[in-house]
């Protein structure tokens, strides 16, 4: 496998006319086979209450907000699950804003139930979905120590947390200057606990909040270090910006596709035997395109529940996305939380791989 410097990367990331389309076909190359994947889940959002304030976020409420979600509790939650295992889904996508119980209402909430943090909680009803659902969790809690990440590594099939970008810049910038923990060295820091415990990781890059190609390539080297020296990282998202009404960047340009398309078909150079996804609910109209350069898989998508963080962008029918990927000669294929090269018990709980042995 070839070894790309920087300069190399930015290259690439700033090819032009046919450089465009020989990335595109050297990428696509690289992918292992014709299948793409994709994991049908439940969306549970367990609270949208945050301590960032990002620029481009619609997710997080303050608690005074009437249609604020302050704890969900097990009723809520199980109710969904249970329909969950109705349409024969198999991962459990919890999420939340970054340590929520530092407001009052969510600690005073999960104080009622016995918790005194959002980890516990967490754990608990990880400990239930295995228990009592035919689901496996995956989790994405934000920012972790490695001691948190280790107590939900015994009840989650895989984690996550997108490194954004390594630039330090943009915490200055409207994008993250109200944001601590999107910090990069706290999520660098992160997604190496998450690779000295084994736990298989899904990580990736937001494009197109004002980062420069040069962070962009700095970004993806940094995740390439990681991965080079742990060898967690199952699935790499990238993701593009999408302006939403409301939100302080509502008059930023979102990245063009071509700047999408570079974007993926690098990941694929630098990462050819690891998932790279590009979400379809954000990209409806081109989707497809990014097949061409190398992307195989479309991640979480929901016959049930809709994507909480981007709720204008609902997620394609599972029929239309394999219609979709057929057209393009590949075929789709059902995947679990945990990409197949992670199920060992190198990598998972004996919890998680006797449930996952029970399919």
């Amino acid at each position: 496998m070839p070894e790309y410097s920087k300069e190399e990367i930015i290259s690439l990331l700033n090819a032009k006319g046919k450089n465009i389309l020989s990335l595109i076909s050297t990428a696509e190359s690289q992918r292992d086979n014709g299948t793409i994947t994709y994991s049908k889940n439940v969306f549970l959002p367990l609270t949208d209450i945050c301590r960032n304030e990002c620029g481009y976020c619609t997710f997080k409420k303050t608690p005074d907000d009437k249609e604020a979600r302050i704890l969900m509790n097990y009723q809520e939650i199980f109710d969904i699950l249970n329909e969950g295992d109705k349409y024969n889904c198999k991962e459990a996508l919890f999420t939340f804003g970054e340590r929520p119980e530092e407001t009052s209402q969510v600690k005073a909430a999960l104080e009622d139930k016995g918790y005194s943090n959002m980890v516990d909680y967490l754990y608990f009803i990880c400990d239930e979905t295995l228990k009592n659902t035919g689901l496996l969790p995956h989790s994405n809690p934000g920012v972790l120590k490695k001691k948190e990440l280790e107590l939900l590594n015994e009840v989650n099939a895989s984690m996550g947390l997108m490194l954004e970008n390594t630039s330090k810049r943009l915490m200055k910038t409207i994008v993250h200057e109200k944001s601590p923990g999107k910090d990069p060295k706290l999520r660098i820091k992160t997604i190496e606990n998450a690779g000295k415990l084994n736990i298989p990781f899904t990580t990736g890059l937001l494009i197109g909040i004002g980062e420069t190609i040069e962070e962009r390539a700095e970004s993806l080297l940094e995740i390439k270090r990681i991965n080079d020296k742990y060898g967690h990282i199952q699935e790499i998202i990238i993701q593009n910006f999408k302006p939403k009404q409301g939100i302080p960047m509502e008059s930023w340009k979102e990245p063009s596709v071509i700047e999408m398309i570079k974007m993926v078909a690098v990941t694929r150079l630098l990462f050819p035997n690891t998932g790279v996804q590009v979400p379809p609910n954000l990209n409806n109209h081109n989707a497809q395109v990014f097949l061409l350069a190398g992307a195989d898989d479309w991640g979480g998508v929901s016959p049930l529940t809709r994507d909480f963080v981007n709720p204008e962008a609902p997620w394609p029918e599972l029929e239309d996305l394999r219609k979709m990927t057929e057209e393009m000669g590949l075929s789709l294929d059902e995947r679990l939380p945990v990409y197949p090269d992670f199920i060992s018990s190198e990598f998972l709980s004996d919890r998680i791989m006797e449930k996952i042995n029970s399919f």
